[in-house]
């Protein structure tokens, strides 16, 4: 006999096999994030340490300041469209990201795209728990200089205070997630306009203090004529494009797992509208225009700001910043790297794993990666980090949309997602269709993508088709799942099912 439980205000029945409190729907009862805060979420979420130096590795590789701003603008635009798109199932049905890729995947086979989601997410997870933990331990630097001449540990390659800080901070997490969802939107609430504040104050002080933001902004592209990388503009923008699509392409996939908690679906399109890619823009332009500054007040260029801030020697003025900055990340990293994948690994084991169970193997798998190895090389964080997990998510993404706007015209049996008797059983509870067109998006860019790792040797258009990883993976996958839907018989039943009724959670 099946163990159920009830829904909330429907009286409707879920399977608690595929089913717990965290992934059965949303009731109206509990939508209480307007627009208002939805653009919190995503001015909290972009104003971070990442974003502040995400130009650093465009300049540092022939891009003047501009183009590099332009190019994380455009980028957060392009991938606001997916994020809108996705966003209206969680608004609509309630229902959080495993759920939502049931209706494709299947209800076995959505484990799939949300373990994909969930392994990239704990990658970034280890990587602000590693920024939030070097803020501390270079206040604690300052205040312990001995701490700096401690030697490194040879197989992790840094030092035991280093260590202890990051573990330190990752605890801290760990605490967060342990107090709930409903802590999350408190500390984002508060952490918006404090990380804004304090940039644009260390704008004002830049300015100040080298009197106009330095030669950085004057500094010519090596793409122009004349430059020692002329004529390699396109060559590099396009790959640059697609990593800050990538940037965000994670929660352009899971953002129903916030936008479930939205009153409307004008406050999850203008919340989102507003908040990701003005603040992306603007926050890079901070840390382009300040890292300008240091090259005239310091002699150097200067765009790690926790470094930046450890040579204010005010002890008052230091312990604000880094609190900020830890504060920042903490918030950044539990709404954009534990939400997603804790509800992923409650879909695993419904009935054993909850949010916070998932939230601990988000956060030890987030160690295991060793992060500071991720971000050593900026070339490499992009190219081969942002770029390549793209590939993953972008084919996602093109499954997803193309089900759920083009095949189901936005309508879905919400019972039907939590029964292994509806119509998203498919085969044995796996849609191969789904699978099949996710090899088919990801196959095109893994000749690139092992060729960019030097492990292999391949012609040049593998290579320049792995620059455009998200967007390839993205139209293929979708084009073919419509293509290999529209053949079978079983698309023509789907295509069909008209909802007789909507449920009380659902929101239009």
């Amino acid at each position: 006999m099946a163990i159920v439980r009830e829904q909330p205000e429907t009286g409707e029945e879920l399977n608690l096999s595929y089913s717990n409190a965290d992934m059965a729907p949303t009731p109206l009862s509990a939508r209480k994030w307007g627009a208002r805060d939805i653009a919190a979420l995503w001015i909290s979420m972009s104003a971070c340490i990442p974003t502040y130096m995400l130009a650093s590795s465009l300049i540092a590789e022939g891009m003047n300041w501009w183009q590099a701003v332009l190019t994380i603008f455009l980028g957060n635009t392009i991938v606001l469209i997916p994020m809108i798109l996705n966003a209206h199932a969680g608004t609509k049905y309630g229902i959080p990201f495993p759920v939502y890729c049931r209706a494709s995947f299947g209800l076995r086979g959505a484990n799939v795209p949300a373990m994909l989601r969930a392994l990239v997410a704990c990658g970034w997870f280890g990587i602000q728990c590693w920024i939030g933990g070097q803020a501390i331990y270079t206040v604690l630097k300052i205040i312990l200089p001995g701490w700096n001449e401690s030697a490194s540990i040879a197989f992790l390659e840094i030092n035991p205070p280093q260590l202890v800080c990051f573990l330190g901070f990752w605890a801290l997490n760990m605490a967060v997630v342990l107090m709930g969802v409903d802590s999350i939107r408190l500390l984002l609430n508060i952490k918006a306009p404090l990380l804004i504040v304090l940039g644009l104050a260390l704008l004002v002080w830049a300015y100040r203090a080298a009197h106009g933001f330095g030669p950085m902004l004057e500094q010519p592209s090596s793409f122009d004529p004349g430059g020692p990388k002329a004529g390699m503009f396109w060559a590099f923008f396009i790959p640059s494009l697609t990593a800050m699509v990538g940037f965000w392409a994670t929660l352009s996939l899971n953002i129903p797992d916030f936008t479930r908690y939205a009153y409307t679906q004008r406050d999850q399109v203008v919340g989102q509208a507003l908040g990701l890619p003005l603040t992306m823009g603007l926050f890079s332009f901070i840390g382009v225009a300040v890292t300008s500054a240091t090259m005239t007040i310091y002699g150097q260029t200067i765009w790690d700001p926790i470094v930046l801030l450890s040579k204010f020697r005010d002890p008052i003025v230091l312990t604000v910043a880094m609190f900020s900055l830890a504060l920042a990340t903490l918030a950044t990293n539990i709404a954009a790297n534990v939400v997603g994948p804790a509800n992923d690994f409650s879909h695993l084991w419904p009935r054993r794993i909850g949010f916070r169970i998932g939230g601990l193997i988000t956060g030890l798998i987030g160690i295991a990666i060793q992060p500071w190895r991720l971000i050593a090389d900026p070339k490499g964080y992009i190219f081969i980090w942002l770029v390549s997990y793209s590939s993953l998510l972008g084919a996602v993404g093109g499954i997803l949309i193309a089900d759920y706007y083009l095949i189901r015209k936005t309508r879905l049996d919400l019972n039907g997602l939590y029964d292994p008797a509806g119509p998203y059983w498919y085969s044995n509870g796996v849609n191969s269709v789904a699978l099949f067109a996710l090899i088919a998006g990801i196959a095109p860019c893994i000749p690139g993508f092992l060729a960019t790792t030097g492990l292999l040797t391949v012609a040049k258009f593998w290579t320049d088709l792995f620059g455009y990883a998200w967007f390839v993976s993205f139209g293929v996958s979708a084009l073919v799942y419509l293509v290999l839907t529209n053949l079978t018989s079983r698309s023509q039943d789907r295509s069909s099912i008209e909802l007789a009724s909507m449920p009380a959670s659902v929101a239009e």
